[in-house]
């Protein structure tokens, strides 16, 4: 098992990779007109496809790397560049199209809405928190897979309970109130996805550090 610190690092960079306060507004918009009981049961259905997601990326990641001939230097400049692009994103307020393209959105909107796409994902459990889980879970011992299984299990309730009251935040908080929450954790996120390229960087080219 690696540190306590190690694993709370862990939970704040997917805390902000998933960015819950950003699916808010989108969730309140795909849901309109339903009534309190569909809003519950499409928000299990996110909440269980996201974990599923990211604990099916925690324990297998590692090996489909080593099947596909990647290091995890490589693994973590690459995620690290994908977390700063959607961080960018996120200090813009925009979704970004790592989470959602213009063709997906239009898409979502002609199409039932059934929760796994595109809220779950890619929009929650995308390239950011499925490489983020794949990143911490490297090289670990079964017992340290299941911290980490525990840590998204943990996230995972946040997520649900953000979706659940998300009638009610988004009435609170308003358009400028979430934005600014995305805004703040994107700022967290770009300083994470630095540190993440900078890690993998140091390995590859010896040199640099």
């Amino acid at each position: 098992m690696q540190s306590w610190q190690e694993y709370l690092r862990f939970v704040v960079t997917l805390t902000a990779v998933l960015d819950p306060f950003l699916a808010v507004p989108i969730f309140v918009s795909a849901t309109a007109g339903y009534r309190s009981r569909d809003r519950r049961r499409l928000a299990r259905v996110v909440t269980i496809t996201v974990f599923l997601v990211l604990t099916g990326a925690a324990l297998f990641g590692d090996a489909l790397l080593r099947m596909m001939g990647a290091s995890l230097p490589a693994f973590q400049v690459g995620g690290g560049l994908v977390l700063l692009l959607m961080a960018l994103a996120m200090l813009n307020a925009h979704v970004g199209d790592i989470r959602q393209t213009r063709a997906e959105a239009k898409e979502m909107k002609q199409r039932e809405y059934t929760g796994v796409v595109p809220l779950a994902v890619p929009l929650l459990a995308g390239p950011g928190a499925i490489g983020t889980s794949i990143i911490a879970a490297q090289n670990g011992s079964l017992l340290h897979q299941a911290v980490l299984v525990a840590c998204i299990a943990l996230l995972c309730v946040l997520v649900w309970l953000v979706l659940d009251l998300a009638q009610g935040i988004a009435s609170r908080l308003g358009t400028t109130g979430l934005n600014i929450a995305s805004r703040l954790l994107g700022l967290l996120l770009a300083a994470i996805a630095i540190q993440t390229m900078a890690g993998g960087l140091r390995v590859l080219f010896p040199g640099l550090g």
